[in-house]
């Protein structure tokens, strides 16, 4: 397959890079800062651009199989603090141009507290969300609410609290909503979900909750 990661050069973008290329795949990473992935593949293509610029977006869309989107704020208190727009100024953008290009395919990485997933936090992770990370969450809501209506063949992931542990290969995909809980998983384990969810179809207009 031949794969677009936007958010590629960090995080769980950077580890689905890597393991989407060990299973063999075409990559093109898109990210600003693209060129800095120290991987030297022939089947990686780096390409540096803006997820909101909607002409950057639709050179990238063309020819792949697939999209992944894994993007993310700069891990301080103020980015995760202040009110944003990026996830769904870019999904917008990436809609549109996955539509005119006909690609289909669409996994995209929230968190668990996005959408309706809210509703299972306990009161303990209730209070810390709204005093961190409610207003980022929100625009993540609204990039849900975006995939769900797009018409794509989507699959939205919601990890729960993600670490920088070796991946297992061995953690939980919580579909129906009674199962729901937060919980850690590393971002190896993300990445090998949304690959493998890539190659075989899976999951299929679901929002799975991944835990360890």
């Amino acid at each position: 397959m031949k794969l677009l990661v936007i958010g590629a050069s960090k995080g769980i973008g950077l580890e689905t890079v890597r393991y989407a290329l060990g299973r063999g795949h075409d990559i093109r990473a898109f990210a600003p800062s693209a060129q800095s992935i120290e991987i030297d593949d022939p089947k990686l293509e780096k390409r540096a651009g803006d997820a909101r610029n909607a002409a950057e977006v639709k050179a990238a869309v063309e020819g792949v199989d697939a999209v992944i989107v894994a993007l993310g704020l700069p891990k301080t208190l103020p980015a995760m603090m202040r009110k944003t727009t990026l996830f769904s100024d870019t999904t917008r953008v990436l809609l549109s141009a996955m539509t005119a290009a006909g690609v289909g395919r669409l996994l995209a990485v929230t968190g668990f507290g996005a959408g309706d997933s809210k509703a299972k936090m306990s009161t303990v992770e209730k209070l810390g969300f709204k005093a961190v990370l409610a207003r980022a969450y929100a625009d993540k809501t609204a990039q849900e609410r975006l995939i769900r209506d797009s018409g794509l063949d989507w699959t939205i992931v919601r990890p729960g609290i993600l670490t920088s542990t070796a991946p297992s290969h061995d953690y939980e995909v919580h579909v129906e909503p009674e199962t729901w809980h937060n919980g850690l998983i590393s971002r190896g384990d993300v990445a090998h979900f949304l690959v493998h969810a890539a190659e075989d179809g899976s999951y299929l207009r679901d929002a799975p909750v991944l835990t360890r």
